[in-house]
């Protein structure tokens, strides 16, 4: 797999996207919720070149994992950050990578314990294919299909760079 992704390129195309997915849809005034960290890295990227009025949200799903019995507590795990009451409002959920979807369930679990929001818009920077959950993004900067063992992974969160890795036994 190539590292040749213009990520800066790649995050233009996304604000674009996204700006006219709110403005088809009505979202005047949407709040950003990144998944930490990959997620909350490309979140504030799109945040700034979007120019929300509301702070920037951060999600920590790790106790919402469904598999977090296997994986156990990630030692730099800090608390979700959300500026804002939920009820109502269009969220634009970021996440750096999907896969399986578990991620996004896990995220959109937290966000109703906050509250009800009227939509989740989901953004990602890669779909990597491959979904065990039947959840699809709404943006998408780049899609692929790597090969078994293959994984992506975002690095960050100045500069930002994608790597690709050939990791036999593990899974996001």
């Amino acid at each position: 797999m190539s590292d040749a992704i213009d990520i800066d390129q790649l995050l233009s195309e996304m604000t674009e996207a996204t700006q006219t997915h709110c403005n088809a849809n009505g979202y005047d005034n949407p709040l950003m919720i990144g998944i930490q960290r990959g997620g909350a890295w490309v979140a504030n990227r799109l945040h700034q070149s979007l120019k929300l009025a509301e702070p920037l949200g951060e999600l920590n799903i790790a106790f919402y994992r469904d598999d977090f019995s296997t994986l156990g507590l990630h030692p730099e795990v800090s608390p979700s950050k959300l500026p804002a009451e939920l009820n109502n409002r269009h969220i634009i959920l970021v996440d750096d990578v999907l896969y399986t979807g578990r991620t996004i369930r896990a995220a959109m679990n937290e966000i109703f314990d906050y509250g009800r929001p009227a939509s989740i818009t989901l953004v990602v920077m890669i779909d990597r294919c491959g979904r065990q959950l039947p959840i699809q993004a709404d943006v998408v900067g780049k899609t692929m299909t790597l090969n078994t063992g293959e994984h992506v992974k975002l690095s960050g969160p100045e500069p930002l760079t994608l790597s690709f890795d050939n990791v036999e036994g593990t899974e996001t």
